[in-house]
């Protein structure tokens, strides 16, 4: 964490000018909303939510919050590929302003973070009126009762500034916001395993130091029209803890979504139509938790995470204020019973060590989930809409109207477990695949290095029908492969990283270093390298050494022209059929496409290796 909390001096005479005394806000002079001065109010209140302020706007006020109250803090968790900080702000009635004290203050600590699409700016100007409300008006300083608040108004604040009114085509207002990406044109909502943004490694940091009991991310959603104000999302199945997710389903939804009806914001679970030409057909949520977005990753980490989105076509002014309602309300929840999230992440980390990540008792930890077809019925309200041909497109157009139509349809909610795998004891990094061996710590995750040498039995994979795409996404060209398990003895250098997986961050290990996982490292290109070939046979070579294989081994013999009866293509291609002799022949790299990272099953094999290494 970068910033410089203030000295005593300069604590006791802001609190003396303030009319205050250290220790809580007893002694606050708040201002009455009433009388509140303009330079108090955001730019978009300022100007009737027509328009939202740029970077410097927001991290003044931040800044004058925070000289104002001794409840808060203001600092930077980073810097942006620009140069311009990170910033946050920290509310707490205990001045509780470091990740150390926090975890011994005894209340819980919430993030809400804005503006990761830059755009997408309603909550950035949600939370700094809730800050001010809690800060400077006092009338919602009850939230930091039982929480500590922290609050990035901006987490891509190169994207951010660069600003204009032509960057979201789909969305109503305001006049002009950022851009969707980074300076580097990387989507962090894609970045939170694979980190490859420099705003993302310096989150993964605060992250990992502050370790929140809960975590928003908000945005703003696209799509089709409706009459819905506001779209959440969170991971409540087998990808998370179990007792979390049965704090969602049954204390944390019950008594906020009804609250957030009664207000006038019209929730609803985040998804769209499965067929926008015929709403009775059915209302698909959004399920893919997987860890390059907030909720995915929030879930592996035994933290429940909250994606809300504002609906675009509304106003901003709509949208603002639904925001600011969903992230009220969770926190006045949060304040009548703090013990009900304590104790299920109490139970979920406790449950991860002893598991392994392994989601219940059968021993799996579970990698993917896939949508089924059950469904419940509910009625949606959706707006009445005209279907025209365009002439411009040679399609069908959608024209929505603003009048209301409610529709009996289907809600598809569910999902089955499509993926699972066996946790290890520990996992393997050999100690020169550094770009691993770095997101590993950045991801806070605890391993320790081998002290000498070690011949070890383990699982591993090999790769078959490798192949990549023709273009990148989010920078990196991603492989497609399948896996074939493998068992051997392998040699490890000392220095080798050694990563159990009986700590509270297993499932976060899993995730990055299984092959299987939907965004494994592996799979995100950071081991490329191990899919390319480096020595090649040269035919005048090749051919005698086949030759005499063949006359060797009957066997071989009996394959090879069983793949030429067989195989068209193999039989037509000399290259391959030479290739085929290759591959079985003493000269062919043992580590092409295979997995270095391997799989340590046996518990006493990890117990000798930690106690060696707290040995030295």
């Amino acid at each position: 964490m970068t910033g410089k909390l203030r000295g005593p001096t300069l604590w006791l005479a802001m609190l003396s000018s303030l009319g205050c005394a250290p220790g809580g806000d007893r002694n606050i002079t708040y201002i009455d909303p009433v009388e509140l001065p303009d330079n108090w109010r955001t730019k978009a209140e300022r100007t009737n939510y027509e328009q939202t302020g740029r970077y410097a706007e927001c991290v003044d006020l931040c800044r004058r919050l925070a000289d104002a109250s001794p409840l808060a803090h203001y600092t930077s968790f980073g810097r942006s590929g620009q140069g311009r900080e990170l910033p946050l702000l920290i509310l707490s009635s205990n001045q509780t302003f470091t990740p150390e004290a926090a975890h011994n203050d005894g209340k819980l600590v919430v993030l809400v973070e804005n503006c990761i699409h830059p755009g997408e700016c309603a909550g950035k100007d949600a939370c700094l009126e809730l800050a001010r409300e809690i800060l400077i008006t006092g009338t919602r300083k009850d939230l930091l009762d039982h929480v500590n608040l922290l609050i990035v108004p901006i987490f891509s604040p190169d994207g951010h500034e660069r600003f204009g009114p032509h960057n979201r085509i789909n969305q109503n207002g305001p006049k002009e916001m950022g851009w969707r990406v980074t300076a580097t044109n990387l989507n962090l909502n894609r970045d939170f395993t694979k980190a490859d943004a420099a705003e993302m490694r310096a989150w993964l940091r605060m992250w990992h130091a502050w370790r929140p009991d809960l975590f928003f991310d908000n945005h703003t959603t696209n799509g089709s029209d409706h009459q819905y104000i506001l779209f959440y999302s969170a991971v409540v199945g087998p990808l998370i803890a179990e007792p979390l997710g049965t704090w969602m389903t049954e204390t944390l939804f019950p008594n906020v979504i009804p609250k957030l009806e009664v207000d006038g914001h019209m929730p609803f679970p985040y998804g769209g139509p499965r067929d926008r030409r015929d709403l009775a057909r059915g209302i698909q949520t959004w399920t893919a938790h997987t860890p390059r977005y907030s909720t995915g990753y929030g879930a592996i980490c035994n933290r429940p995470s909250i994606l809300i989105e504002a609906h675009a076509r509304k106003t901003y002014e709509q949208r603002v204020r639904a925001t600011y309602a969903v992230v009220q309300r969770t926190l006045e929840e949060l304040n009548r019973r703090p013990d009900a999230l304590r104790e299920a992440i109490r139970r979920a980390d406790e449950n991860t060590v002893k598991r392994r990540g392994a989601y219940a008792n059968d021993g799996k930890v579970v990698l993917q989930l896939t949508s089924t077809n059950e469904s419940a019925p509910i009625v949606y309200k959706g707006v009445e809409f005209n279907i025209r041909q365009s002439e411009i497109t040679g399609g069908e157009i959608i024209d929505y109207s603003d009048r209301p139509m409610n529709v009996e349809s289907r809600l598809y909610n569910e999902t089955r477990i499509s993926k699972t795998v066996t946790p290890p004891a520990a996992y393997l990094v050999p100690p020169q695949w550094t770009e691993i061996i770095d997101r590993l710590d950045l991801h806070g995750l605890e391993f320790f290095r081998l002290e000498q040498a070690e011949e070890l039995d383990v699982d591993s994979y090999r790769f078959e029908d490798v192949t990549f795409p023709p273009r990148p996404y989010e920078g990196r060209f991603a492989p497609s492969y399948t896996t074939v398990a493998t068992h051997e003895t392998r040699s490890y250098l000392t220095g080798t990283i050694v990563v159990p997986l009986d700590q509270k961050l297993a499932k976060l290990a899993v995730h990055l270093l299984e092959p299987e996982a939907p965004d494994a490292l592996i799979k995100w290109g950071l081991l490329n390298a191990i899919f390319e070939r480096k020595e090649y046979a040269a035919g005048y070579i090749l051919e005698p050494i086949a030759r005499r294989m063949l006359a060797e081994n009957p066997q071989l013999k009996h394959e090879f022209e069983d793949k030429l009866r067989t195989d068209e293509e193999f039989a037509k291609n000399p290259g391959e059929r030479l290739n085929f002799f290759y591959r079985r022949s003493p000269y062919w790299d043992q580590k092409y496409n295979v997995y270095p990272i391997a799989r340590l099953m046996d518990e006493a094999v990890l117990k000798r290796l930690r106690t060696e290494a707290g040995r030295r």
